[in-house]
């Protein structure tokens, strides 16, 4: 069984998460920037096996897409031509960054490290994927 990798893609910061190898626990990854995403997998994909790729993907309330697709389409082709082969999955990430803001300042994150928007990033990406894991368990 592979791991699940999950995409925060931003125009300057992407945050990345990851599933242990029994797809039990999303942990926060790492933060890279924008231009060093396609390095960043290359390395990643060579060094672990992973069984799926998830990324963020923004919508309004009114569950249209945001703005920001203007950003993450280029990224999801890039990637689809990249990697034809890796299963790839779109999930709603709309909150995730406000989740993200309030999960730090519940678990007691100084104020000064709140506003790093690169752990932010990471955070969002983490709950992303917490939440397609707690999704397929309603599934099973």
């Amino acid at each position: 069984m592979g791991r699940i990798l999950s995409i925060d893609y931003g125009n300057k910061r992407v945050g990345l998460a990851v599933t242990d190898p029994l797809q039990i626990i999303a942990t926060r990854l790492t933060t890279v920037s924008a231009e060093e995403i396609w390095g960043y997998l290359s390395e990643y994909f060579e060094r672990e096996v992973v069984e799926l790729v998830l990324v963020g993907y923004p919508k309004q309330l009114n569950n249209e897409p945001s703005e920001a697709i203007r950003y993450i389409n280029p990224f999801l082709k890039k990637f689809q031509i990249l990697y034809p082969t890796m299963p790839l999955k779109l999930m709603d990430e709309r909150f995730s960054s406000k989740l993200a803001f309030q999960t730090m300042i519940d678990a007691g994150v100084k104020k000064k490290d709140r506003q790093n928007k690169a752990t932010i990033d990471g955070v969002s990406a983490t709950i992303i994927l917490q939440s397609y894991l707690e999704g397929k368990k309603f599934l099973k």
